[in-house]
């Protein structure tokens, strides 16, 4: 128990219940998978909510017996309403960080950009910040802040939302002169699913081919399964596994060993695999392609430029990339193959670009 991490969840209720009310054809918010979810990456101690509960008669059972502390938020008119919820929130989760040093992750259920200072300010305090909120209410500055950002309607588990024609779930009956805050309904989009909706799977290994090959060049020892998904975490905090298919990183990581994008080798911890670029094998079969092209066009001994070349070696394989193998960029691809004596390569200024000769 001492290696789990100290999980402090913190729910914008309002945001989350109108957020999935308005975006998922008036679904009622579901807080199991959410739980479900944050139950894989650690053992969550502190549970609270924040809202006027007087709105949220049936949700405030649902919350209980899931052992959420609900925090009372009286209405108020105007802005002040709900700047009140998010003070209180952002005041409670800095003073949980101060006084207990053993939570080390803090999520933060709301897709409102005002909390992104208070992210700042946990991850400059050494907190780890989970940030959870509905894709379509979420504020774009939000995600980027936080070290993972979970979209609820990725979430497994969650009930596919109602169609046009069900009706919106009723809010609490309430006198006149207490109603809860309501939105314009807004037209509804329609939106791709099953396949339609996967990303690309070809994008992603280049993505991971990149990130492989930044890390062996950017600091010593190995690159591991659990280093590389913490880095890519860190360049898209919205990034998953299951968007592209997969039930775990590792099946990830072995559909790309078999796409030749990456080997794995044993790691120092069980289930925890080394990751490396390939060493032979495609690298060294575009090095060899690339020496042909330029043998080719420059056969008189002419130097060849770098400037259209790419499209040459796509005329001999269309499916060459230097991003599959991990380099940033053709220039990029084209000085490795100079450091390894395929090519020679040198800058023209009367030609204001690099030139290209066989090695040898």
């Amino acid at each position: 128990m001492d290696q789990e991490d100290r999980i402090a969840l913190f729910l914008d209720y309002e945001n989350l219940a109108l957020g999935a009310r308005d975006h998922r054809g008036g679904a009622a918010f579901d807080f199991r998978p959410i739980a479900d979810a944050l139950a894989e990456r650690g053992r969550v101690v502190v549970r609270r909510a924040y809202a006027d509960w007087s709105y949220f008669d049936e949700d405030r059972r649902m919350l209980t017996r899931s052992h959420v502390e609900l925090i009372e938020i009286p209405q108020r008119m105007g802005a002040s309403r709900k700047n009140a919820a998010d003070i209180k929130m952002a005041v409670d989760a800095i003073e949980l960080a101060f006084e207990r040093d053993y939570i080390s992750t803090f999520v933060i259920c709301s897709g409102d950009s005002d909390f992104t200072p208070l992210v700042h300010k946990l991850r400059e305090l050494n907190k780890r910040v989970i940030g959870v909120g509905v894709e379509g209410s979420t504020s774009a500055l939000l995600p980027p802040a936080c070290d993972e950002f979970l979209y609820y309607d990725r979430l497994e588990g969650l009930d596919i939302p109602p169609t046009r024609s069900q009706r919106v779930r009723p809010a609490r009956q309430a006198g006149p002169e207490q109603r809860p805050p309501e939105r314009e309904p807004e037209p509804e989009e329609e939106r791709p699913t099953g396949e339609e909706a996967g990303r690309d799977v070809d994008a992603l290994a280049v993505q991971v081919a990149q990130t492989v090959a930044g890390l062996q060049g950017s600091a010593s020892g190995e690159v591991t399964a659990s280093r590389l998904k913490r880095t890519l975490l860190r360049k898209d905090p919205t990034f998953s596994e299951s968007d592209y298919g997969f039930r775990t990183f590792g099946e990830l990581l072995r559909h790309l060993a078999g796409q030749d994008v990456i080997e794995l080798a044993e790691g120092p911890a069980k289930g925890d695999p080394e990751v490396s670029l390939p060493e032979h094998g495609d690298r060294e079969v575009a090095f060899g392609l690339l020496r042909g092209v330029v043998a080719d066009l420059g056969s008189a001994g002419n130097p060849v430029a770098l400037s259209g070349l790419k499209n040459q070696l796509r005329r001999a394989r269309p499916d060459f990339s230097e991003k599959k193998l991990g380099y940033r960029s053709f220039l990029q691809f084209c000085k490795a193959a100079a450091t390894s004596d395929v090519v020679d390569l040198r800058w023209s200024p009367e030609a204001d670009d690099y030139l290209l000769t066989t090695a040898g």
